[in-house]
């Protein structure tokens, strides 16, 4: 071969080398990662049962691009009108989930969006979205992430329509879900339903469980009672008493959804199947509900891990430094075998002014009585000294063995106003008691009611059918949510909100003990100051 041939034949190979010799520096080049996304949004599935594709959000663990580990799942269940999106936006689960994963378990969020079902099947099979999410999108969310398949580590939380949602589901569920946390569940008892208008029953709840136009106990049809809690909790036998965890929160503001809640709670503690249960200040808005979050979680982390929920609360208020004796002076009423101290606060040593009073009807346990009435004092201090409420007199009257009477608690408040410099007006005086002390503010309320504004009752032993009418007087009812007096609670809870009258409404997490009761007056100030006028 010549040397001018060999030379053209390389120039037409020089093309395909160089082309072999792309490919080579082609092959070699680093390939981008995938940026790792926690949330996905607009999520879809093809739905057989409900002919229709489905839309879901999902939240991963910050950790589960990382680790090759299985993970529990929460579904979290949107109110009537809101979507999927509703959990990651208004919500804010990103950022609760996070903040409270040190007190829980890294988990899977899955956002499904629920339309108006109410998270069940409709009464004439022609939406059963229940079968669509128990049996097409549990296993559909179980194929596509690693999670934890099995009931114990999947739970259901939910905000109103969602709140029914996260209760019904592992009630008739309990081999898919083992627990239900219900924030300000939408459900309304049997009376509620029958008093409810024609319109809002049919467009509503009729809709749902059938008796669309029906009127009284007619709309309480049998597909309904499947799905009332106030029925199938009460059928031995029924799926939602196989164990399940159930945790249920509402404000004490709601319109129409306290009642019910606060029954379901009577009729679980009458029928001692375990739960727990909150009540705060608020109403219907994520405001509430992002403050029931953290415990809500909580709550969730222990179910997961299968581990009993302390019936304690785990952090108890701090009294505070006891207060001098020499501010504290001994006293008995006149003409009586009743005995008790008032406290002054430090500033009434260095000036002339007058100040409001505050009497409480002490409960304490005979072996530390001294103990616990240092605390109380100490704990009222505290809060005057930072001005949670105002500088005032402490009048504290232990429970004792003369009966306390209103005219003798008259006569006290006088006594105290005579010896000491006191603004002597009802706007001024407030009462409170607790246990026992409690039985005797409530009883003694109605007749001080020209002395006395407000009145503050902690897990106080009030009979089953307490019951207020007075309009003139406020109530602050506290009560631990294991405490044995629910039923006394429930019922005053009831006739204030049915007579209109002014009241504020807390269920605490606790077993009745003087620590709880000093745990409940510590977040009570703001009720406290509003009801004395200094």
């Amino acid at each position: 071969m010549t040397l001018k041939r060999c030379t053209y034949l390389l120039l037409g190979l020089l093309p395909l080398l160089m082309g072999v010799s792309g490919c080579e520096r082609e092959s070699l080049s680093p390939v981008e990662p995938t940026p790792f996304v926690r949330l996905l949004k607009s999520q879809h599935m093809k739905s057989r049962i409900l002919n229709r594709e489905m839309t879901y959000a999902v939240l991963l663990p910050k950790d589960y691009d990382s680790l090759n580990a299985g993970y529990p799942v929460v579904y979290l269940l949107h109110g009537m009108g809101d979507s999927e999106t509703a959990w990651y936006t208004g919500g804010n689960i990103t950022y609760y989930g996070d903040a409270n994963s040190a007190i829980t378990l890294p988990m899977i969020f899955v956002m499904p969006s629920g339309y108006n079902s109410y998270w069940v099947n409709k009464y004439n099979g022609s939406y059963p979205y229940m079968d669509m999410l128990v049996n097409e999108m549990v296993p559909a969310i179980d194929s596509l992430f690693r999670t934890i398949k099995d009931p114990q580590h999947r739970a259901v939380m939910g905000y109103s329509m969602g709140g029914y949602g996260a209760m019904i589901l592992p009630a008739k569920n309990p081999g898919v879900f083992k627990t239900g946390v219900a924030l300000s569940m939408s459900y309304r008892t049997d009376q509620q339903y029958m008093d409810e208008s024609q319109d809002g029953w049919n467009s509503q709840w009729g809709s749902v469980f059938g008796g669309i136009g029906a009127a009284g106990a007619a709309r309480l049809t049998d597909y309904y009672k499947t799905y009332s809690p106030f029925h199938f909790f009460n059928k031995p036998g029924d799926p939602s008493l196989n164990g399940q965890n159930y945790y249920f929160d509402c404000g004490d503001d709601e319109e129409n959804l306290s009642e019910p809640n606060d029954a379901i709670h009577e009729m679980l503690r009458n029928l001692n199947i375990k739960h727990e249960y909150r009540v705060k200040n608020g109403a219907h808005t994520w405001d509430y509900w992002h403050k029931a979050l953290p415990e809500a979680l909580k709550y969730i982390g222990y179910a997961f891990q299968n581990i009993p929920y302390p019936d304690a609360a785990a952090l108890n208020v701090d009294p505070g430094t006891a207060v001098p004796s020499d501010r504290t002076f001994a006293e008995q009423l006149e003409n009586s075998e009743i005995t008790f101290s008032v406290t002054v606060p430090q500033t009434y040593l260095s000036d002339t002014n007058r100040y409001s009073v505050l009497l409480a009807l002490h409960d304490r346990n005979t072996a530390t009585q001294d103990i616990e009435s240092q605390n109380l004092v100490a704990l009222l201090n505290t809060s005057m000294k930072g001005s949670k409420i105002p500088s005032l007199l402490i009048v504290e009257i232990p429970v004792q063995t003369e009966q306390l009477t209103a005219a003798k608690l008259q006569q006290i408040i006088a006594q105290v106003q005579t010896k000491y410099r006191t603004i002597a007006d009802r706007k001024h005086t407030i009462l409170l008691g607790n246990n026992q002390g409690g039985l005797q503010a409530y009883e003694l309320m109605p007749g001080c009611a020209e002395q006395i504004n407000a009145c503050l009752l902690f897990d106080a032993d009030l009979p089953v059918d307490a019951a207020a009418t007075n309009s003139d007087l406020s109530y602050y009812l506290d009560i631990c949510d294991e405490g044995e007096n629910y039923k006394g609670y429930h019922s005053l809870y009831m006739s204030l909100r049915n007579n209109h009258l002014t009241h504020e409404y807390r269920v605490r997490q606790g077993i009745p003990s003087h620590q709880s009761f000093l745990n409940g007056l510590f977040e009570s100030a703001g009720f406290m100051r509003e009801h004395l006028k200094n």
